[in-house]
């Protein structure tokens, strides 16, 4: 499966530019004595939304404006940085943003969608029930449904890939978590498009576990729930196309215990001094999971976001892993 090709990638990252520079990847000496092999960080935390998603949404929204000009807003639905990219994206270029979040959504994350200029909207127990409404209300409205998953918010997002992979040098493995799917997907296409060798592993929660069943299968597989803590990789019902590309292109998907995404929460912080919400910190987890041998001698994993509410970030680091 061909999302886009270098030119595509070069045409994105000149727009993603003009907002977001490069973000650093490290490697952290205390971080890989705790692994036991080396690892390098990869800090989308450092984007000025604090999550990877913005690159996406930039580049989503880039063409909206240059190809269907008469848009006057989008809506959507997330748990939380997806909208900031939205909404980061709609203040740039003068549209109009409205998100939808379940109920019970982060404070902060909420907060911060509004500051950039969303109207935000509570409704449902999850994101597939967020999401749901959102798109009735599109139609309402006569505004563009964005989805969690098109082939130009993964575009965007495979700006982050190349730099991590002409910047870091070799690897062996890249953990990276996966929620609808746009990070994995992204990483696999510039593995492919610049002919490496590298292992793509998506990681997931044991209590959301909708896209490791679904790889297992080669198909589609939903859940009734996905209650994890984890808001980032709560997703119940996968995309079809996303499933696609990782069933083709990754390497195996694995699955941790909240408990062991809170922990990596706190070497995080520990060993690096960066605040990583639970998403953020999951790949982390996935990669300590595994055997320094399955892993090779120089992996990586995606520090995928930040936001993290100051309420959950306290208990975390009090040595709490938080309920759903």
């Amino acid at each position: 499966m061909t999302l886009f090709d270098l030119d595509d990638l070069a045409r994105a990252t000149e727009i993603v530019r003009r907002h977001v520079p490069p973000t650093p990847q490290y490697e952290w000496p205390q971080l890989s004595e705790v692994a036991g092999s080396t690892v390098v960080v990869k800090h989308e935390n450092h984007t000025p939304v604090g999550a990877f998603k913005v690159r996406g949404g930039l580049v989503y929204m880039e063409r909206l404006v240059r190809e269907r000009a008469e848009v006057s807003g989008v809506v959507s639905a997330t748990r939380g940085n997806h909208g900031q990219s939205l909404a980061f994206a709609g203040r740039v270029h003068d549209r109009s943003v409205t998100i939808f979040v379940p109920h019970g959504n982060s404070v902060e994350k909420n907060a911060a969608m509004r500051a950039l200029g969303a109207e935000v909207v509570e409704f449902g127990d999850d994101f597939q029930e967020a999401r749901e409404r959102s798109i009735e209300f599109a139609s309402e409205r006569g505004l563009e449904p964005v989805p969690p998953f098109h082939p130009d918010l993964v575009l965007g997002v495979a700006t982050y890939a190349v730099e991590l992979f002409e910047a870091a040098g070799e690897l062996d493995t890249v953990y990276v978590p996966v929620g609808m799917g746009s990070g994995i997907n992204a990483l696999i296409a510039v593995r492919d498009l610049l002919g490496l060798d590298t292992q793509i592993v998506g990681v997931v929660s044991e209590l959301a576990p909708s896209t490791l069943l679904s790889f297992e299968r080669g198909e589609v597989v939903t859940t009734e729930s996905a209650a994890t803590f984890v808001d980032g990789v709560a997703t119940r019902s996968p995309d079809p196309v996303s499933i696609a590309g990782i069933v083709a292109g990754a390497a195996r998907i694995v699955a941790v215990s909240d408990d062991a995404t809170a922990d990596a929460m706190r070497i995080i912080y520990r060993t690096t001094h960066n605040v990583a919400e639970s998403a953020g910190a999951i790949g982390l987890a996935g990669l300590l999971s595994e055997a320094p041998a399955r892993r090779g001698k120089r992996s990586a994993f995606v520090l995928c976001g930040g936001n993290v509410d100051s309420s959950q970030l306290h208990a975390v680091l009090g040595g709490a892993t938080p309920s759903a």
